[in-house]
């Protein structure tokens, strides 16, 4: 067996540039670097675009439309080492949740990050937005996915992950593949720090699918001149002269950070032809006219990705995560008394 890979994006609402640098070019990258010594599931979790409210006429559509443009970001669906399925397509997901639930407490969900942040000045809040971790570890126990590359904004949701499994292996055995520690993920995935890109109104904040910034958010299906105007008002400091400094200078460092990544460069490289200049407009300038040619080049290629291929690798992928998901399942109710131990 193969060491597994795993990433996904929700499918609620449009990608984001953010998406495409912290989510989708990662992953296209590992696939390029890892596929064939490794597995690589790249999955859709359609279920957890239910946490928040969302437009379910377009869900359906919606998922397959953020699965081209997966591949429009170079994933290559032909490759045999690699497994493109939609969460809700595989039943295991929500039957593991559950059984993961009443091993997880409630202090540990209250902790989480993301939780606060997105039931701030919200009246009703779901059940859903406080559980999803939960099914998240799910997503990733059911494969035994030692390597998941997700976002900074996700590293708790790895730690509680983690701390899941560990505890059921130590009540029940040996259940669940430990996916390797925040660190170690990065290492892996040749990162120093996770790619969080901050919207470009709000740079305190990161940019947002999930969020109403129209100003602040640049999404994959923008009209680039749009985009590039976006940039043009991004929201910068007073400081005077250019730094990379996400404490006092964020939202310059957003650019210089979004303008490494669209460059292909290294940010220690842009960080050095930019630092201590004065003109902010020059600096956005530069990062309009990349963001421009990165979604023309993008849609094109976005606009060339057939269906019909797409759903096909779709079918076969679930059948085949179905059978190892399923595996995992049954091993875990026996051991928790749900089915007879072999």
């Amino acid at each position: 067996m193969k060491d597994v890979i795993l990433t996904g994006v929700r499918s609620n609402d449009e990608p984001t540039l953010g998406n495409y640098l912290g989510a989708f070019l990662p992953m296209v990258r590992l696939q390029r670097e890892k596929a064939g010594e490794y597995q690589v599931n790249m999955f859709v979790p359609d279920l957890h675009s239910f946490t928040t409210p969302i437009d379910h006429e377009g869900l359906y559509e919606r998922t397959i439309k953020n699965l081209k443009y997966f591949v429009a970001a170079g994933l290559d669906i032909d490759n045999a080492d690699t497994n493109i399925y939609r969460q809700s397509y595989v039943p295991a997901h929500s039957e593991l949740t559950w059984i993961l639930d009443c091993f997880t407490y409630m202090g540990e969900m209250s902790r989480m990050t993301q939780f606060k942040e997105k039931s701030t000045n919200e009246d009703n809040i779901s059940v859903g937005l406080f559980n999803y971790p939960v099914l998240m570890s799910a997503d990733i126990l059911l494969y035994g996915a030692k390597w998941v590359p997700v976002g900074d904004d996700q590293k708790q949701h790895l730690e509680i992950t983690r701390d899941i499994a560990i505890r059921l292996n130590n009540k029940f055995g040996e259940l669940f593949v430990v996916p390797e520690d925040w660190k170690k993920q990065l290492d892996f995935s040749a990162r120093d720090s996770g790619v969080r890109v901050r919207s470009l109104t709000n740079p305190d904040k990161k940019m947002s699918k999930s969020i109403d910034d129209p100003r602040g958010t640049i999404l994959l299906s923008d009209d680039p001149t749009d985009a590039a105007k976006k940039v043009m008002s991004a929201t910068t400091d007073s400081v005077g002269a250019i730094h990379f400094d996400w404490e006092n200078q964020p939202g310059v460092t957003n650019l210089l950070q979004i303008l490494a990544l669209l460059t292909n460069r290294t940010q220690n490289e842009v960080t050095a032809e930019w630092d201590g200049k004065t003109s902010y407009g020059d600096l956005k300038k530069a990062v309009a006219e990349a963001v421009q040619a990165f979604l023309e080049t993008f849609q094109a290629r976005y606009n060339e990705v057939g269906k019909e291929a797409l759903i096909s690798k779709l079918e076969a992928s679930e059948e085949a995560m179905n059978i190892v998901a399923n595996e995992t399942l049954v091993r875990v109710q026996a051991a928790v008394g749900l089915r007879p131990k072999a």
